[in-house]
């Protein structure tokens, strides 16, 4: 069974936390664990081939994720990637990946981001889907509520027959359909052959699949597959639910009590994590004193604290579209940046003038580049950073410096075997990330 990992979606109710380049499914959110490397050791007791779909901004994440979590290092090796220049929604997705699999692969389709807590239950359920999907079935998985939900979508079912599909209701319709007893929550877990997806893709949705096929035959596909931005434009948008579950006739439900939830809001995750005594959930690395404060939440990071009552987290995302025209580096990114070559934290960040803690990892190097509005001098804390400046390349070590020039061509390298801690001090009237002119680059950034 191959397990199709999806890695959209940017977790805006989850900010401070998560933001554009550090999504949900890659915080450290459950025992220094990130959603997406729980998905990948709960999937790895039945799925001996691991898909990810990811936006190319992410790749490095789940690349280095994987390869920290308790996988075999075959598993990881063998891993496959699909990277896209921008989403279009589920349907796409999955389309790309089962077009590059064989027609009888057995593929499981499961978020990066949503956690599952009886795993007794969930192998069972996707052991019954297995069986449901070799017969030639589309397989959903259905949740048991537990309480009534209005952030989900539901499925009515009677035992393993789809009855109708509901978008997410209101409070009172929610309860409805949990007194109903008939009605499920849509985990957004799929199982199916990839071939017989195709089928109904095509069936339904004949435009997605022909734009997907036309998107991979222009694609790059070296170590990975990557689509081009203007092939993937050119896919319509659309979800798999609205494209071809909810119009197929080849539907089945399993329906499990999995300790299900999407962790889509601070509430969620509220449920997961230890509360003080009075209801508080509070995430931060400082030591935070409430006084006649309860069944609230605080989150704190070194840039950013959010502040808000429990059951009023959906809106957290109303304050993100807020954030992103009044400060959108707040949404977009932390102090801490990852990037495919290491980390970055801003230590000060001021007019005229930015401070950095680069750690470059070992065998890595940053991109070949210059800079239009900024000097940069480069202290070396430890490791020993080969320097590219020009034409000319020194090895700088531990308390020795460099200095380069606006304008200059320059690159940092870390060819030794172990990490590489600069001080970057960058120094002119503009210290904006996008003043980056690259010139070649190992990632295949632009």
């Amino acid at each position: 069974m191959i397990n199709l990992v999806i890695c959209g979606g940017s977790g805006t109710r989850l900010w401070p936390l998560s933001r554009n380049l550090m999504p949900k499914q890659f915080a450290k959110l459950i025992n220094n664990k990130s959603l997406f490397q729980l998905v990948l050791e709960r999937n790895s007791a039945f799925c001996n081939d691991f898909y990810i779909i990811s936006n190319v901004d992410h790749f490095f994440l789940a690349h280095d994720q994987m390869d920290a979590s308790e996988l075999n290092k075959r598993t990881i090796k063998d891993a496959r990637y699909m990277l896209e220049p921008v989403g279009r929604n589920t349907a796409p997705a999955i389309a790309l990946a089962c077009l590059t699999l064989k027609e009888d692969d057995m593929v499981l389709v499961s978020p990066s981001d949503h956690l599952i807590r009886n795993h007794e239950e969930y192998e069972k359920a996707v052991a019954r889907a297995a069986v449901l999907a070799e017969e030639g079935n589309i397989v959903v998985f259905g949740v048991k509520p537990t309480h009534v939900e209005t952030g989900y979508g539901y499925i009515e079912a009677h035992s393993e027959n789809v009855i109708s599909f509901k978008e997410k209701p209101d409070a009172k319709t929610a309860e409805d359909y949990l007194e109903d007893g008939n009605y499920y929550w849509n985990s957004g877990m799929f199982c199916f052959k990839a071939g017989r997806f195709l089928e109904e893709l095509q069936k339904y949705s004949p435009e997605i699949y022909d734009g997907c096929k036309a998107a991979l035959e222009n694609a790059s596909n070296s170590q990975y597959i990557r689509i081009g931005l203007e092939d993937m434009l050119k896919i319509p948008e659309d979800s798999i639910d609205y494209s071809v579950i909810e119009k197929c006739d080849c539907l089945k439900v399993v329906i499990s009590d999995l300790g299900w939830s999407d962790v889509g809001s601070f509430d969620s995750l509220s449920a997961e994590l230890i509360n003080d005594d009075n209801n508080n959930l509070i995430i931060s690395n400082k030591y935070v004193a409430t006084i006649d404060v309860k069944d609230t939440i605080v989150v704190d990071t070194d840039d950013a604290l959010l502040i808000c009552k429990k059951g009023s987290s959906q809106k957290v995302k109303d304050v993100v579209q807020k954030i992103k025209r009044d400060k959108p580096e707040l949404a977009n990114i932390h102090m801490t940046a990852y990037r495919p070559w290491g980390t970055y934290t801003v230590l000060e960040n001021t007019f005229g003038y930015k401070i950095k803690r680069i750690e470059v990892k070992p065998g890595k190097k940053l991109s070949l580049q210059r800079h239009m509005h900024r000097s940069e001098h480069w202290i070396v804390v430890s490791g020993t950073a080969t320097v590219t400046v020009g034409d000319k390349t020194t090895m700088v070590r531990p308390n020795e410096s460099t200095y380069i020039k606006m304008g200059e061509l320059h690159r940092l390298a870390n060819e030794g075997k172990i990490p590489l801690i600069v001080i970057e001090a960058q120094v002119g009237e503009y210290t904006g990330e996008d003043d980056i002119i690259r010139s070649e680059d190992d990632y295949d950034r632009g």
